[in-house]
């Protein structure tokens, strides 16, 4: 298989260096008008085809690295690092992606189908997707070379193969790493697509908006994986690692969310050129940033630069991506200049209170939080290049600073959709605005009454003060988008008799763009409801002996045993604790110890127990080698259910601003035909 693998990847990048050969001869001949042996769109078409048949190539290369692991042919020297022979079958499919070569194999392999489904579609606009196909390739060869020349998947084992391999890192042998590392990926190649387009629409001078209308499912859907990749990891970091927390501001953490960033940004921003023929030049150098992040997160992860939990070992691939960025950055900035008379804005900003405004306001928050966060990660790389040693950048430094970011953000996040474009007056100022103000001072009373004593304690720590503030804009925030749905749904009720939640279904149908983004906005307050949650964390730590307990907030755990187990993959210890509430017994929670057999490395399985207020969080830290007696660590974590609860909401309304919205003439067959279904003012300007 090795020698299938190497083959197919070959092929894979002969096939796309002809598509990016072709087709950008075919652009040229287009461009100048020359003759040639072989008409231009024939030149692209067969580009177009090569393109196509690089999936196929790329393909057969994931199939024979996968079937290696499932076969336990450890020839291969990835597999004999990466696998063993009792490793559990889900797992082994795993190991595509656990280590350097695999992952950036599954990397082209995404970028290939991305690139299949890309060429399938180019009868939509032939001339925008052949540039875009062009460039497309242009990045296919960059990552084929790699995989083929720098870090090969097949390389083969010198020397005596090994009966047995070396197994998957512990920390992946969890369920959710067989889905956490595509979906990220899904996520940093698709911005790819949009990047493709963004470029070759600046190239040719494409007329008007409609190369954003065309990449505007491919931005979503992408925006959409990456956010769900970033939740996953989340997830798994609160759920294998056992440091109680999901999010520690590590530097493979901030590589996949500097990105996201500014694709939020970039998806905000275009509904400024479509509506209104503004910040055309934010849009551009937006989603080139955002393609840009994805290489530097791709370089921090695989070039050993930087210390975490989520990097791969020291590698020379850092070189690779020092020139692809250094190439794209060149060629994006030559582009601009070289076109930057085609983006003119159409409009200009008439007002600091309007739709137009807040858009601006929340771009530059965004990429604020984005400089930030670079800054943060970049400076023990840059301290180490200046002064000769590394100083580190924790969780303190990005929590001042992002924080107050984010909170303004959630702030604009509630604004932004009570203000018209153009200019708002000061009568609908306070028609918007005096509900969602009193939902505001209505919680922080709520807070202050019922929350920690004394008072002073909500302004004394840090930690409280900004948990206080979010409670008070997020309940601000639902109640304005929440007033959007009712009145919107009210006229229409009006219009057509139907009951108010028949009417807020058609009313989300009649536009799924607007209200689909409402609820994911409100994904949003849900997930900063539950990250201030961490400010009222607790914990506690003790040597357990048999029937000794310990107490955490309303609990108390009781230990009432200590086993061992063993099996092909693992022999692992976990203690029994039972769980009581108010005197009675509610649950038994068994946190576990594992050591891996292949590895020999160890591995905490945590043991949560989630209910809508807080989540039961324990550890087994270990065992006294005294008196062999397991060591406890409780966590008590509220809200921590409310996050996963809001990555729900936000897949869910991402899922609606898919669908296309009814035309009129299909909005009106669903009311009665007596009902006047007029476009009301409360529903016009909603994307």
């Amino acid at each position: 298989m090795a020698t299938f693998g190497s083959l197919a990847l070959i092929i894979g990048l002969a096939l796309a260096a002809y598509n990016l050969f072709a087709g950008g001869v075919a652009l040229r001949l287009i461009a100048t008008g020359q003759q040639a042996a072989i008409s231009p769109e024939r030149l692209a078409d067969t580009a177009r085809r090569a393109g196509i048949a690089v999936f196929i190539a790329v393909t057969a290369a994931a199939f024979a690295l996968v079937y290696a692991a499932l076969t336990n042919d450890f020839s291969i020297t990835y597999i004999m690092e990466h696998s063993n022979r009792a490793l559990d079958l889900k797992y082994k499919f795993a190991a595509l992606w656990s280590g350097q070569e695999g992952s950036l194999l599954l990397w082209c392999w995404l970028l290939a189908a991305y690139g299949f489904v890309l060429r399938l579609r180019h009868k939509t606009d032939v001339k925008l997707y052949a540039y875009a196909g062009t460039i497309f390739a242009a990045i296919q060869v960059f990552f084929l070379a790699v995989v083929n020349f720098a870090a090969p998947p097949f390389s083969l084992l010198r020397g005596t193969i090994p009966a047995d391999g070396n197994g998957l890192n512990p920390l992946l042998q969890y369920p959710e790493m067989v889905i956490h590392p595509p979906m990220l990926y899904l996520g940093y190649v698709g911005f790819s697509v949009p990047f493709a387009f963004a470029l070759g629409a600046l190239m040719m001078r494409y007329p008007g908006e409609k190369w954003i209308k065309i990449t505007r499912v491919w931005t979503l859907v992408t925006w959409l994986f990456l956010t769900f990749g970033i939740f996953l990891g989340m997830h798994w970091a609160y759920a294998v690692l056992g440091w109680g927390g999901y999010w520690g501001w590590d530097p493979v953490e901030n590589a996949s969310f500097m990105p996201w960033l500014t694709g939020t940004a970039f998806m905000h921003s275009v509904m400024m050129q479509e509506k209104r023929g503004m910040m055309k030049s934010w849009n551009v150098w937006l989603i080139f940033s955002t393609f840009l992040l994805t290489l530097l997160g791709t370089t921090l992860t695989r070039g050993g630069l930087v210390s975490s939990v989520h990097a791969f070992a020291q590698s020379s691939i850092a070189t690779w991506f020092y020139v692809a960025m250094g190439v794209t950055l060149a060629i994006c900035i030559f582009t601009y200049i070289m076109q930057r008379d085609h983006l003119r804005a159409d409009h200009q900003l008439e007002s600091l209170v309007s739709r137009e405004s807040s858009f601006l306001f929340n771009n530059l928050v965004l990429l604020t939080a984005c400089f930030v966060i670079l800054w943060g990660t970049l400076f023990p790389i840059l301290s180490e290049y200046v002064q000769g040693s590394k100083v580190t950048v924790g969780a303190p430094f990005y929590n001042r600073v992002a924080i107050p970011i984010g909170l303004f953000l959630l702030f604009l996040t509630g604004v932004g959709p009570l203000l018209p474009w153009r200019s708002t007056s000061l009568k609908a100022v306070k028609r918007n605005f005096i509900v969602p103000t009193i939902a505001l001072w209505v919680t922080v009373a709520v807070c202050l009454i019922f929350g920690p004593r004394p008072l002073s304690t909500w302004f004394s720590e840090a930690g409280y003060f900004y948990a206080l503030v979010a409670f008070a804009v997020s309940a601000s925030v639902f109640t304005a988008i929440a007033s959007e749905f009712l009145r919107g749904a009210g006229v229409i009720a009006k219009q057509t008799g139907k009951n108010l939640a028949a009417a807020m279904y058609l009313l989300t149908r009649r536009n799924t763009r607007r209200y689909g983004g409402y609820l994911i906005h409100i994904g949003v307050v849900i997930i900063v409801v539950g990250l201030a949650g961490a400010a009222f964390n607790k914990s506690t730590e003790k040597e357990l002996a048999l029937h000794d307990s310990m107490s955490v907030g309303p609990y108390t755990l009781e230990c009432v045993g200590f086993t061992q187990d063993s099996n092909a993959n693992y022999d692992s210890n976990y203690a029994l604790l039972d769980v009581y509430q108010n005197g009675k017994k509610q649950f038994q929670m068994a946190p576990e110890k594992r050591v891996y057999t292949a590895s020999q490395q160890p591995q905490t399985m945590v043991a949560i127990h989630s209910v809508l207020s807080w989540d039961l969080y324990t550890v087994f830290e270990g065992t006294n080698p005294d008196t062999g007696q397991p060591i406890i660590k409780a966590f008590l974590n509220p809200l921590v259910s409310w996050i996963w609860a809001g990555v729900v909401l936000i897949v869910g309304g991402t899922f609606i601003a898919l669908v296309p919205s009814l035309t009129p003439a299909t909005a009106a067959v669903k009311a009665p035909a007596t009902a006047t279904l007029h476009a009301e003012p409360v529903l016009k300007g909603g994307d």
